[in-house]
């Protein structure tokens, strides 16, 4: 059958693919620690009672039919506050657009501002940008970073690719690395970003940054920045992705919520409009409810991160014990989010049958064979199958998972040779 070019080339999701086989061979009786998908398991991270009861409620009051295109404004509002009271940002309701999560905001900002042909800049490792590029006919560059900088991006590493570039999609904390910006390396960006859009002509499109923060509520001990704040001068240039899927485990609910210049906001809701990709309405109203109480958050999210952090600290610490013990391994301290960076220098190393471990994937099903871990190598997020660093999400694994996991993997890595 004949279809679009861009259907026929589509790639599918790596990081599915490998949750799909992981999930089969444990639909067959295997016993698997699934560090794959960047989701939780909702019977060990469980959505607020709060939130799901006013969810209920709402429900029951008949808030079942379609929502504004931008979002209920009750929940634009509570937004609005919540962004001024967490990050010292002011945008007001015209300026925020909910969607069914943060994908269609990131779809709709690709729509929004390329063009085939247009250059999209983005580091790699990072999530999905050369996906959302491909189905907006964007050229791609993908900066590779580096572990020396926590693979976080660079003014140093960007500025090269910025000249012409329509768009700079960033994240932090960063998926896959659980990494950071720390606020001098984002200030320098933005100032490689003001540069570039200060040599254009009024008539030449800008510069945007995209600058996806869904995980800036999931942070451990560091500060998260953000580029308006650091550079009011960035304002105009600035598309914020960020919601609640993360913060609260309720990546099943659905509602995420996009911030930035008002007019590129009001193009965007006809784009999510379009695709009918709004967050279902009682949804929203709870989620505006629950939000409106700080002290009911921040009681939710101590728990919560403290739970997470126990279970990132358990892989860093188990993997910093297998390098003192001279195991080809490494970890970064986790700052973020739900995943952590894993070093397995293992390519090139052959099995007990015999069988020569080709590249990351070869390390990655080794593992899961040998070990019953599943991590997801780096090459499902733009870089090379040589390159032998993993993420580890774990959201989907308790912490006796995790140790039970680590003898595992150190006798597996063990039988290399």
């Amino acid at each position: 059958m004949k279809v679009s070019v861009i259907a026929n080339s589509l790639i599918g999701s790596e990081i599915i693919k490998i949750g799909n086989e992981v999930n089969e061979m444990k639909r067959k009786g295997a016993s698997i620690a699934n560090l794959t998908i960047g989701d939780f398991d909702s019977n060990i991270y469980p959505i607020p009672a709060e939130l799901k009861a006013g969810i209920v409620e709402a429900y029951n009051a008949n808030q079942t039919n379609y929502p504004p295109a931008d979002g209920v404004l009750p929940l634009r509002e509570t937004v609005s506050e919540l962004l001024k009271d967490r990050f010292g940002l002011e945008y007001n309701t015209n300026s925020i657009l909910v969607s069914g999560g943060s994908r269609p905001l990131i779809y709709a900002t690709y729509l929004a501002l390329i063009d085939p042909g247009d250059t999209v800049v983005f580091p790699a490792p990072s999530w999905n940008n050369n996906h959302y590029s491909h189905l907006t006919s964007a050229k791609t560059i993908a900066v590779e970073t580096d572990a020396a900088h926590n693979f976080m991006p660079t003014a140093a590493q960007l500025k090269p690719h910025l000249k012409g570039a329509t768009l700079l999609a960033l994240c932090s904390p960063l998926n896959p690395t659980g990494t950071m910006f720390d606020a001098d390396s984002l200030a320098e960006i933005c100032d490689a970003v003001l540069e570039e859009n200060a040599s254009r002509g009024a008539d030449e499109k800008p510069l945007y940054m995209m600058y996806d923060q869904i995980y800036s509520l999931l942070t451990f001990g560091k500060k998260h920045v953000n580029p308006v704040s650091l550079r009011p001068e960035m304002r105009p240039f600035t598309i914020f992705v960020d919601g609640s899927s993360k913060c609260l485990a309720a990546t099943g609910v659905r509602v995420g919520w996009g911030f930035g210049p008002e007019d590129i906001i009001n193009r965007m809701k006809a784009l999510v409009g379009h695709m009918g990709a709004w967050a279902p309405k009682a949804e929203q109203v709870a989620m505006s409810n629950y939000f409106n109480d700080k002290a009911q958050v921040d009681t939710f999210l101590t728990s919560f991160k403290a739970q997470v952090q126990d279970s990132l600290n358990a892989l860093y610490d188990g993997f910093n014990a297998l390098k003192a013990e001279g195991f080809n391994v490494d970890a970064v301290e986790p700052m973020g989010a739900i995943y952590l960076t894993i070093k397995i220098d293992y390519i090139g190393k052959t099995t007990e049958d015999g069988q020569v471990l080709k590249d990351s994937a070869d390390v990655n099903f080794y593992l899961i064979k040998e070990a019953g871990a599943a991590l997801v190598p780096f090459s499902a997020f733009g870089n090379e199958d040589s390159m032998p660093w993993f993420r580890a999400s774990v959201g989907a694994c308790t912490l006796q998972d995790i140790k039970d996991m680590l003898p595992r993997i150190k006798i597996a890595l063990s039988k290399l040779k």
